[in-house]
């Protein structure tokens, strides 16, 4: 244990629930729905009625000096297009005080839990990670729903535009019959257009918010058209060919990586599965990798070059198509 522990402690947790509390207050404090569903499609500036500044709150000050913060380091926009396509109701400095919360927790315990200073800063480092982690599967897990749910979206849009309906009332049709996420997306196109954006820059903003190719060749083939003139529903229809001959390849790609997949899942979890048993069959044996001292970094290592090892595989097993 290191010295001046409880003073440590004191000041770490103090920290950690400063940080706990301003996130807290930054994610669920009251704010006025409209300006919510305002800044969603780009509005920033506050003014009141006769066309001055409006004066904030200290919350509002606080949430802006955490972007300006986050923003200095160059990560504001990325982490906002992160956060924004894994749909998650949060700002780009919600989400670094949570990374912080993490890591700072992370720290103490295996600062005092373990009771090594080295193990509590490999923790820290880990729990930077874990949020990611999550976010990035979410985001993947949206966006695959997203895309599989395309070819719908097109087959619904070609069958509208040919029954005479124009493409906002096509949009509107999309809404009504599809699950989510495309139905929650359209609908925020919808009410973008209501605000008094372009349909296109909604259906463009729609492609940033998603992320993926497959959308942005649709929304951009429905600007092309909005420009040029022609016939959309044939244009969607061959796109909506595409689409589902990509899907199909990657189906079949997924079926043909099933086995380097399970095996990735099998080196993962093996040795956390043989540690247990061998624990349980001798375990004065196996508690001396968790002494006091060095030796306990041997497990910690191991567990962290597991995860790393596992999302290696899962990597080289990842083809794009």
């Amino acid at each position: 244990m290191i010295e001046n522990a409880p003073l440590w402690f004191g000041l770490l947790m103090g920290v950690f629930v400063l940080i706990g509390f301003v996130g807290l207050w930054s994610m669920t404090g009251g704010r006025d729905p409209v300006d919510d569903r305002l800044s969603e499609y780009g509005y920033r500036e506050e003014l009141t009625p006769n066309g001055q500044a409006q004066d904030v709150g200290s919350r509002e000050r606080l949430r802006r000096s955490l972007n300006r913060m986050v923003n200095g380091f160059g990560l504001g926009h990325k982490l906002a297009d992160t956060v924004m396509q894994a749909d998650l109701p949060m700002t780009a400095s919600e989400y670094v005080l949570v990374l912080l919360g993490v890591a700072v927790l992370g720290f103490l315990i295996g600062t005092f839990l373990i009771g090594e200073v080295l193990i509590g800063l490999l923790l820290a480092v880990v729990g930077l990670f874990i949020p990611g982690i999550f976010v990035r599967s979410r985001r993947s897990k949206r966006q695959r729903e997203f895309t599989e749910q395309l070819p719908d979206v097109l087959t619904l849009l070609v069958g509208a535009l040919r029954s005479g309906y124009g493409l906002s009332q096509a949009i509107e049709l999309l809404v009504e019959q599809l699950p989510e996420p495309a139905s929650k997306e359209f609908e925020r196109v919808q009410r973008a257009t209501g605000f008094g954006l372009s349909i296109q820059q909604a259906l463009t903003d729609m492609a940033n918010r998603v992320g993926t190719d497959d959308v942005s060749l649709v929304v951009t083939a429905i600007n092309v058209q909005s420009e040029t003139g022609g016939n959309l529903a044939t244009t969607l229809d061959t796109i909506g060919v595409t689409v589902r001959d990509r899907l199909k390849l990657k189906r079949d790609i997924r079926v043909m990586t099933s086995q380097q997949r399970f095996t990735g899942y099998v080196l993962a979890f093996l040795p956390v599965a043989l540690g247990v048993i061998i624990y349980i069959l001798n375990p004065d044996y196996m508690s001396q990798l968790f002494q006091p001292g060095l030796v306990r970094i041997l497990p910690v290592m191991a567990v962290i070059f597991q995860i790393l090892g596992f999302f290696a595989m899962r990597k080289i097993v990842d083809i794009e198509v």
